[in-house]
């Protein structure tokens, strides 16, 4: 699939506006759609639904549904998902030095 370039390979999987950041909070502890969606308020329903699912699918989270009325579903980091912690944090941490002044004072991510 990714003959040319590991870094490709990387970005398909956590590239994009939203991806990065559905995982630093999933990494954070379990979520629910809804929290999600409080957490990231810019994101449409829409695409933090398409999002979810290409992260499951890649094997970084997992959804799990609880049999409940109304039905429960919660968003898990996988071990696969974890190994990205250091890469994640490694990209919050060059953020914060190189680009807004200030950047760490007001940052979302403050649980990398």
């Amino acid at each position: 699939m990714y003959t040319s370039c590991p870094v490709e390979a990387a970005l398909d999987i956590i590239g994009g506006k939203w991806k990065s950041i559905i995982l630093f909070r999933v990494m954070e502890e379990t979520r629910r759609f809804n929290e999600l969606r409080r957490l990231i308020p810019n994101v449409t329903q829409r695409t933090l639904t398409n999002q979810l699912r290409q992260l499951e699918k890649d094997g970084l989270i997992t959804r799990t549904i609880y049999p409940e009325v109304p039905p429960r579903v919660e968003y898990s980091i996988t071990e696969f998902g974890n190994s990205l912690r250091p890469v994640l944090h490694a990209l919050k941490s060059w953020a914060e030095s190189h680009m807004l002044p200030g950047m760490q004072e007001h940052s979302n991510c403050d649980a990398m």
